[in-house]
């Protein structure tokens, strides 16, 4: 695609926490585009660096969060990280949105929902909440709320894990967003609603148009929803690629882990489930060369000196791997 398909583009993002102890980085000369009209799932373990990204792009860190002045982060062409507070909030919750891991923490317990998605339609675009009832039926209708008229009413509390999370989609999509950020969007849901949410938000997302940011650890919702995919390890990306070649055939030993953990839906059931072996090292201590070196069985001795910078390859797969993998995976191929 062209430079005018992309909508956003992360480039050399890199901040620390300051501690007592010293820098914590939280990431590290993070870089990737978004176009319009794309699902992009960014992926890794807990701690990775997933929701600082996505909290720096909504300019939704704490205060104490330093960045590196090479860092940008480009909405159609604007720099958001060096926007003003009053800039930034006509932006959040206008032209982007995000959608929240937990929804009964992220809804105010004491106004109903249709007070609570009339809001941002309130703010950015200065109507009364009755002016804004109509646009507020339309989103629960929208995200397959039923007898959406008599849910206005309804507070958090009265509502399904499921609902509640609906509620926040529409709440998100209030003012027709350009980009969509969802942070674990069916992390505390059952199977068969997940699978409800996750049908909704594409549903949407071909009707509207709007740009994903997917920030999830399950690859089975990544498989099922996103075009392109981002794996995050320590605070870096070390893999990009389309969804099928991430998972017919990755490249980095860590994707590669990462897939051959998952359970498999066919197969020996009383097989252990691989793991990859060793833990994330101490974001206070992170070694000279490649942070996933101690965790590697194709480590090499370049690996322990030297951090690999992230190289494109064939069909636009891209790997921060001096040794990248090159065989298909079989591990993975009960996704195809």
């Amino acid at each position: 695609m062209s430079a005018a398909d992309k909508l956003l583009e992360v480039r050399n993002l890199k901040a620390h926490f300051p501690t007592s102890r010293g820098k914590v980085n939280a990431i590290n000369h993070v870089s990737f585009s978004i176009n319009k009209g794309e699902i992009v799932a960014l992926v890794g373990e807990s701690g990775s660096g997933k929701s600082v990204t996505a909290l720096s792009i909504m300019g939704l860190n704490a205060p104490t969060i330093k960045y590196e002045k090479e860092s940008v982060i480009s909405f159609k062409g604007s720099n958001l990280l060096e926007m003003k507070k009053k800039q930034m909030k006509k932006i959040r919750g206008n032209e982007i949105s995000m959608i929240f891991q937990d929804p009964l923490s992220s809804l105010n317990p004491l106004h109903p929902i249709g007070r609570q998605i009339a809001e941002p339609i309130q703010l950015h675009q200065g109507i009364s909440y009755k002016e804004a009832q109509h646009t507020v039926i339309q989103l629960l209708n929208k995200v397959g709320i039923p007898d959406p008229e008599s849910r206005l009413h309804d507070y958090p509390h009265q509502l399904s894990g499921g609902m509640r999370q609906r509620i926040m989609i529409a709440m998100a999509l209030a003012c027709n967003p350009s980009l969509l950020i969802a942070d674990e969007p069916t992390t505390a849901l059952d199977v068969t609603i997940q699978a409800q949410i996750l049908n909704v938000m594409r549903g949407l997302q071909k009707e509207t148009g709007v740009s994903i940011l997917l920030i999830t650890h399950d690859l089975g919702v990544v498989a099922e929803t996103a075009d392109r995919v981002l794996v995050m390890y320590c605070g870096e990306i070390v893999e990009e690629g389309d969804v099928y070649s991430i998972f017919q055939n990755p490249q980095h030993p860590y994707t590669k882990g990462l897939l051959a953990s998952v359970p498999k839906l066919r197969g020996d059931s009383e097989k252990r489930l691989n793991a990859i072996p060793g833990a994330v090292p101490n974001p206070l201590e992170l070694p000279k060369g490649c942070n996933f070196y101690e965790r590697c069985s194709f480590a090499t001795a370049e690996c322990r000196v030297h951090s690999p910078s992230l190289t494109e390859g064939i069909d636009n797969h891209k790997v921060a791997c001096f040794n990248p993998l090159k065989e298909q995976s079989e591990e993975v191929s009960h996704y195809a």
